[in-house]
């Protein structure tokens, strides 16, 4: 079945494929190179990219940025206002990176099997709309 808008080629699901996994290796084994890679990726290839690839790229993109900020500033946020020395604080920042690592990286395989799929994916709360993705 084919989602409004995107046409089915395998070079488009091929680029939606990669942004996914290096999304996924900026979240798992390599945070910040996969990360790197991924703007690589995004910059090369952004103007000529398939609606689908785009979507998947811009995606991906957006969704680094923002859990680099919702696990690193909210972590040592949670530090400074409870202070360094107090268990309490220590507990609820690894449980609240843990939390919030885990939903990156399971939205992350679902848009990953979306990309192979060849459908567009919207991260929920913090996916940006792509202008050129219609959700099928």
């Amino acid at each position: 079945m084919q989602p409004l808008g995107i046409e089915q080629d395998p070079e488009g699901r091929q680029l939606a494929v990669a942004a996914e996994v290096l999304y996924l290796i900026n979240m798992l084994p390599a945070p910040g190179l996969g990360f790197l890679v991924l703007l690589w990726l995004y910059f090369r290839n952004r103007q000529a990219a398939p609606a689908l690839a785009a979507c998947h790229l811009w995606q991906a993109v957006m969704v680094s940025l923002w859990a680099g900020v919702l696990i690193g500033l909210v972590a040592i946020l949670i530090l400074m206002l409870e202070g360094l020395r107090e268990p309490i604080a220590w507990m609820a920042m690894i449980l609240y990176v843990l939390c919030i690592h885990s939903a990156f990286i399971l939205f992350g395989v679902v848009a990953l099997v979306k990309a192979m799929a060849g459908e567009p994916y919207r991260y929920p709360l913090i996916g940006p709309r792509c202008a050129t993705c219609r959700p099928g």
